[in-house]
């Protein structure tokens, strides 16, 4: 199998890099549009649904920083798959969420 220019990889590492980011910002996006419906389904008041974001934000910057360590031991490419699948996995869960958690 014939190796990639270097210039091509960086170009789809970046690429990957930037739709990662895209997928982010997105999600607060939904989050932040979501929340009036989010308060009325589970009975949030106002303060809890300011605990929604805030718990959002640092479980990702939280992640964030671990996963900076992490990729120094077990390797980029193996490290944003497993990122990319928690990541899935969570947003399913919150969004099959039938009530809140106390």
């Amino acid at each position: 199998m014939p190796a990639m220019a270097p210039a091509r990889r960086a170009g789809i590492t970046l690429f990957l890099l930037a739709f990662a980011q895209f997928i982010v910002t997105v999600d607060y996006n939904i989050v932040y549009v979501a929340l009036p419906d989010i308060g009325q389904s589970l009975g949030f008041t106002a303060q809890s649904l300011q605990w929604v974001v805030s718990a959002h934000a640092v479980s990702f910057g939280g992640l964030l920083l671990f996963g900076g360590r992490a990729v120094d031991r077990i390797g980029a490419r193996r490290l944003f798959l497993v990122g990319l699948s928690l990541y899935a996995l969570s947003s399913l869960a919150g969004g099959l969420a039938t009530s809140r958690a106390s």
